[in-house]
């Protein structure tokens, strides 16, 4: 990328920006008690896949962001397309009023939804974040069945391990107990089935020989509960923050046929997964499988501002249609849904995309990272590199033939993202799970970077006590 950053702030305003942030923000995830006592990282620009803090460093952005950077930052395309829509209008409501954007995005991502089976998704509700998103998709599932004479049909069945977002629906359908156990009085009750955690399995099988076991247990659930069951949710092919678990192949379409066969609706969370992260699209396409409901998020701007989708079929939008005295309306909003400028952000990034073959470019840096990576394949503190596009993870384990883990204590996996951070590359564990999630249109020499600190901060963690985990940075 080419242009003069913008000018940062002067060096010396750095520690007053720490005092600010330490004395009024409250991160995400983050135990504040260790952040107050740290030296956090400013940061104050970008450029291309680096972050810059506020004394000029500059750090490869190893994780997108948190998973939403497509291009890289400060992108001249997407730019333009927010200020040309600043000339025309900045945000204007979805409630009872109509916008450009958000009606020419709406037909672009019908456009790209998956048409392989079933009746297709034509119909685009919007909010700000993949949690929301989330909600909206399981209160459209039950409104639904509430709508077409099954009110028994109130509950849902989820996998151990998913993560579909923070908010409560969201965390009732979640199987991960160290993010979720504390709100458990708040919850609704939700079925679960094991997770296809093919390196772990919790049937002790062993793939390819268990024939994907763990869909009998699913199987079973469906078949005694399917009565109640308005819909299973889970993440196609990779369940994400639950460690970057790849479920084997066939099984998301086996799980698509047997919500087919016990006539519950089918949620694919593609909040992490969609939008090119896996090399398609979206990542359901790649088993054939087009869901009754679908959420997207993250990347849909380019990592440029909050922007979700629940995309569902006619037949469910359909059955919210009624008069006013039916009671038959879909009773949720945002006020910033389909604000006018992320869905301009969004349009520009479907539009680079296309032009730079984005998705021909994931599958063919997947590969590259896979080879870049292979040192660790046999790694004796590594038990599993998993991949699936651009979403890697790469499992520690204390013992490689035993699989046991390391002590939770030690912090193994911010280990390695510190030993990272002092190369100038950014990456943030699950864990000890060390994600890579680098945008999806890094250039290859940055690529080959980024894989090759990542081999070397794993070595040295793992071979030496090394660091301490970041201030606040453990989960």
């Amino acid at each position: 990328m080419t242009g003069h950053l913008p000018p940062l702030r002067d060096p010396g305003d750095r520690q007053a920006l720490v005092d600010l942030d330490k004395a009024h923000v409250w991160h995400p995830f983050t135990q504040m008690e260790g952040w107050l006592a740290g030296d956090p990282l400013v940061i104050a620009g970008a450029e291309g896949c680096w972050l810059i803090d506020a004394d000029g460093r500059r750090f490869l952005d190893g994780v997108s962001s948190l998973w939403v950077t497509v291009h890289g930052h400060r992108v001249p395309e997407i730019d333009r397309a927010i200020t040309d829509q600043l000339g025309r209008v900045a945000h204007s409501t979805l409630l009872g009023l109509a916008n450009t954007p958000s009606a020419e995005l709406a037909a672009r991502l019908v456009a790209l939804s998956p048409p392989s089976m079933g009746p297709g998704l034509t119909k685009v509700f919007y909010s700000e974040a993949g949690a929301c998103a989330v909600e909206i998709a399981l209160k459209m599932a039950f409104g639904y069945c509430q709508h077409t004479g099954k009110p028994e049909k109130r509950t849902f069945l989820s996998l151990d391990n998913a993560y579909h977002g923070d908010t409560l629906g969201a965390v009732s359908v979640g199987g991960i107990d160290l993010f979720h156990a504390a709100y458990r009085p708040l919850l609704f009750p939700a079925h679960r089935a094991p997770s296809p955690y093919c390196y772990r399995c919790p049937l002790g099988k062993q793939y390819p020989g268990c024939l994907t076991a763990c869909l009998r247990p699913l199987e079973e659930a469906l078949e005694e509960h399917h009565e109640e069951l308005c819909a299973v949710i889970v993440e196609p092919l990779m369940q994400a923050a639950g460690g970057m678990i790849a479920a084997p192949p066939g099984y998301l379409r086996q799980l698509s046929e047997l919500c087919e066969e016990y006539e519950v609706l089918l949620i694919l969370d593609e909040v992490a997964t969609g939008v090119g992260r896996t090399g398609t699209f979206f990542a359901c396409e790649q088993e054939g499988v087009s869901p009754d409901i679908l959420v997207a998020g993250k990347g849909l701007t380019g990592g440029y501002l909050p922007l979700a989708v629940t995309m569902t079929t006619q037949a469910i939008f359909d059955a919210f249609l009624g008069r006013p005295e039916d009671a038959r309306t879909f009773f949720h909003g945002h006020t910033y849904t389909g604000n006018p400028l992320a869905c301009a952000a969004a349009l520009a990034n479907l539009d680079l995309m296309e032009a730079n073959q984005t998705l021909a470019g994931v599958r063919e840096r997947s590969e590259a990272l896979g080879r870049a990576l292979k040192p660790l394949e046999d790694h004796p503190h590594v038990g599993e590199v998993r991949r699936r596009g651009l979403m890697v993870g790469i499992e520690l384990v204390a013992d490689r033939a035993t699989r046991q883990p390391f002590d939770p204590a030690l912090g193994m996996g911010w280990r390695v993202a510190t030993q990272a951070r002092e190369h100038g590359v950014l990456i943030r564990p699950l864990g000890d799970v060390v994600v890579l999630m680098p945008p999806l249109g890094i250039p290859f020499d940055e690529l080959d970077l980024l894989a090759r600190v990542t081999v070397e901060a794993v070595e040295a963690a793992t071979k030496a006590p090394g660091p301490p985990a970041p201030a606040g940075g453990r989960w």
